[in-house]
């Protein structure tokens, strides 16, 4: 996941976290990022939709949003900020939310 600088519309509108450069965590496994979010009650943003497709419904303290990699960065910060500006506080939680060239916000 590219740092969050790369995202400015969204950082100035909502609480993002980067697990390396905020939390200083790396190397660990996806269920281990899981854990971590849900501890911390925090949605996960995510390239990696396999992997995380299983884990999104084991807890209602946190979600996934799956983004493209074939999205530019400029289109990932403005879908995900419509996205997160159009959804309540907890809409996203418990649930994959895949965020895509094709989906509408």
């Amino acid at each position: 996941m590219p740092a969050r600088t790369k995202f400015p519309r969204v950082n100035s509108r909502h609480d993002l976290k980067h697990l390396r450069d905020d939390f200083h965590i790396t190397g660990i496994s996806d269920p281990q990022v899981y854990e971590f979010a849900t501890k911390e009650n925090r949605l996960i943003l995510t390239f990696n939709g396999d992997d995380f497709r299983e884990l999104a419904k084991k807890s209602r303290d946190t979600g996934i949003i799956f983004l493209s990699d074939n999205l530019p960065d400029e289109r990932i910060d403005t879908k995900l900020t419509a996205l997160l500006s159009k959804s309540t506080a907890h809409a996203l939680y418990g649930k994959f939310t895949p965020l895509t060239g094709e989906t509408e916000v």
